[in-house]
């Protein structure tokens, strides 16, 4: 399995194996982070990755990389996720003034319009913040749902936040804020689709009414359980667009069946032994649906009668794995950890059905977390009814839309996003439409 952060299963983000950058509110802002547009025209984005003292560098064409201190103000950068020189050598001649050199490329950093704010959804007060590219004229406004993480959509790394600065920096305005019990907003996290979609109303409402005059055309970007919460929300109040990215228009329990059938094709498993490796995500997930308390006889029958078998160390599935290799006694004092009210058999079809808002779907053909195939052609069902959808696959990528060394069956080091996919997110945000190519796409569009 790799191990990039991207591609891991909402499970293991909630347990904070991988932990996260949660940054000191009352720490002085971070010098190096900020968008920059170089000497040749193009931008890049530097963020924090982690609390190490590194950053990360993404470019709005989707290359990215680990910066790593060397000697004097240097930073030297590894290639996407993986542990490879890339041969960037980045420095900072003058970090408060905003200057970089990056790669021999003069830059300056973006300035934008930036405003914090507080807003309340029954009776909790979240946190929030726009960004607007700098001056008086109107701009359309992508509020961004996050997916399962139990970090701060405000001060963590990763794509959330990066999208926070090179979507300003390509005219785009970006509404982020920390979900209830995360970060700096109140309340107490939840897997709540209900509640979440009620929260991101109020963010639109926000939204809205700090934008003022500046605000062109508004709506939603939500990545993995974001594509469960967006289009829930947009049916309860109007926004011009949605943009789903590695979502699901599945349940959660469908989810983990389709993750462990990929996974096991992939890796040269005939379908009778997928549909033993699918018995063994079936029990894990019974237990998962009635909170650590249903059939623990079952779930080690199940166990006992497969635990032997060669294939057995492959089953995992999108949350499976978690369980598999603990004890009884383990799972039932791990209830308390898992108590996320997560609807696992909510059924987002109704939703989008019913929903007339367009909406643009980006999947990877590689996503082991959220398979492609079945929401795919669900998506292409709406379509063929006559609703605004938009359809784009990314055939080799996976969750987080990333591209990757080696086969897919094997480790799967991350080297970049896919080409065309911030370009994209721009593209609908703005015109409410795609047109041209976006690397190796395929894309389906409305009639």
């Amino acid at each position: 399995m790799k191990t990039n952060p991207l591609r891991l299963a909402w499970v293991f983000l909630l347990l904070s194996i991988a932990a996260p950058y949660i940054a000191d509110a009352d720490a002085a802002p971070d010098c190096h982070v900020g968008s920059y547009k170089l000497a040749d025209g193009s931008i890049v984005d530097i963020g924090v990755t982690d609390d190490d003292g590194s950053h990360r560098w993404t470019r709005f064409d989707g290359a990215t990389g680990a910066l790593h201190p060397a000697a004097g103000n240097t930073w030297t950068s590894t290639l996407g996720w993986t542990k490879n020189s890339d041969g960037i050598s980045v420095s900072f001649p003058d970090c408060e003034a905003g200057v970089i050199d990056f790669g021999g490329v003069s830059g300056q950093r973006i300035p934008f319009d930036v405003k914090d704010v507080s807003f309340t959804s029954h009776g909790i007060t979240l946190k929030g913040r726009l960004t607007l590219p700098k001056g008086t004229d109107n701009a359309p406004v992508v509020i961004l749902v996050h997916g399962s993480e139990n970090s701060s959509a405000l001060t963590a790394p990763g794509v959330v936040s990066a999208l926070q600065r090179l979507l300003p920096a390509a005219g785009v305005g970006v509404f982020a804020y920390d979900k209830r019990g995360t970060g700096s907003s109140g309340g107490q996290y939840t897997q709540d689709y209900d509640t979440l979609a009620d929260d991101l109303v109020a963010a639109v409402a926000e939204a809205r009414e700090t934008a003022g005059t500046r605000l062109g055309r508004i709506g939603f970007w939500g990545g993995s359980q974001g594509g469960w919460v967006a289009p829930l929300a947009a049916d309860r109040t109007p926004v011009d667009f949605v943009i789903v990215c590695y979502g699901l228009a599945v349940n959660a329990i469908e989810e983990d069946q389709e993750s462990i059938a990929l996974q096991m094709r992939e890796r040269g498993y005939p379908p009778e032994t997928i549909a033993k490796a699918l018995e063994v995500g079936h029990v894990a997930e019974d237990l998962f649906i009635h909170d650590f308390k249903g059939s623990y006889k079952e779930f080690d029958e199940t166990r006992a009668k497969y635990r032997k078998a060669l294939w057995y160390k492959d089953v995992q599935g999108d949350f499976s794995w978690l369980i598999l290799s603990h004890t009884d006694a383990e799972l039932r004092g791990m209830a308390k950890d898992f108590d996320w009210h997560t609807p696992f058999y909510y059924d987002p079809m109704p939703v989008l059905r019913a929903d007339k808002t367009p909406q643009l779907w980006i999947l990877g053909g590689e996503d082991y977390s959220a398979p492609s195939e079945e929401t795919s052609m669900r998506i292409k069902s709406l379509m063929a009814d006559g609703l605004p959808y938009t359809l784009a696959l990314y055939p080799h990528a996976e969750h987080g839309m990333t591209l990757f060394e080696g086969p897919p069956s094997g480790d799967r080091p991350s080297t970049r996003y896919a080409v065309g996919y911030f370009e994209m997110i721009r593209d609908f945000a703005r015109d409410g439409r795609l047109s041209g190519t976006y690397g190796d796409a395929r894309l389906t569009v409305p009639h």
